[in-house]
């Protein structure tokens, strides 16, 4: 399960695979909208404690929304939800399920959106696609004051033995060194705004979801970093894991497990 970028950093905005990394969804949106993993309630319990302030009834500005995964939980939530997405193919993915939420082409760079318009500003594993020198204004800009900024990504648990395995394998297959670069903890908090404008309150929820290893495979080659890579090594990886996979799982049903990072930061 590669819940984050095999070398578990994110994508850096300034380099030249990043475009190419970020544009890479779209031609698989669907797969992503298929298999890629939801959130528990437990993540919005606790954006709404460190927001202060309940969802239900919030505008909310969800950014970087992808095929509506979050949306649609944050709309169930009694939310007044916007979405906002650069990708056609997400996008075009996010109105066939989502008919009735508004969505705009956009990203947290350059927000199409009002000034002061949201009580909550929402990027679910989206902030990292971001420029922090330019999303860190526009939130700003963007929220209300008393507004929150919540970041959540669902992160690899990797106390748990396959799970570790598994991203040891992706990095081989990436070419990690992960004996000379030992894995970090997923933290994003300093991550979050390098300038200090923003300060963050911060959690962890721990989760999991039962599901077939061909979905869990799906999945896994959903992330940019496969997606990009060359058709056949992927490929070929991909059949590998199935067979560590159901060593570990011989009914076929993997166990995932996730550490949701969430982070809130409110506005004055």
């Amino acid at each position: 399960m590669i819940a984050s970028p095999p070398s578990s950093e994110p994508p850096d905005p300034s380099e030249p695979a990043h475009a190419l990394r970020a544009h890479s969804f779209n031609a698989a949106a669907a797969q992503y909208a298929a298999n890629r993993p939801s959130y528990p309630p437990a993540l919005f319990d606790t954006v709404e404690a460190l927001a202060g302030r309940s969802l239900s009834g919030a505008r909310v500005v969800d950014v970087g929304a992808g095929t509506g995964i979050a949306t649609a939980l944050l709309h169930e939530r009694g939310a007044d939800v916007l979405a906002v997405e650069p990708g056609a193919g997400m996008a075009a993915e996010f109105r066939r399920g989502l008919p009735h939420i508004p969505i705009v082409q956009g990203n947290g760079n350059a927000l199409p959106v009002a000034d002061a318009r949201a009580d909550f500003l929402t990027y679910a594993q989206a902030w990292h696609w971001t420029d922090t020198a330019r999303s860190v204004p526009e939130a700003l800009r963007v929220l209300r004051p008393g507004g929150a900024l919540a970041l959540w990504w669902n992160t690899t648990a990797p106390d748990i033995e396959w799970i570790a395995e598994q991203a040891d394998r992706a990095n081989r297959f990436f070419g990690v060194n992960t004996a000379a670069e030992p894995r970090k903890a997923a933290d994003r908090t300093d991550q979050a705004d390098p300038s200090g404008r923003l300060r963050f309150g911060r959690d962890k929820i721990r989760w999991s979801r039962r599901v077939p290893v061909d979905t869990h495979l799906a999945n896994v080659g959903s992330h940019s970093a496969f997606l990009v890579a060359p058709e056949d090594r992927r490929s070929a990886f991909l059949e590998e894991e199935r067979d560590h996979l159901l060593k570990t799982f011989p009914d076929g049903i993997v166990e995932e497990t996730y550490d949701v990072l969430v982070l809130v930061a409110t506005t004055p």
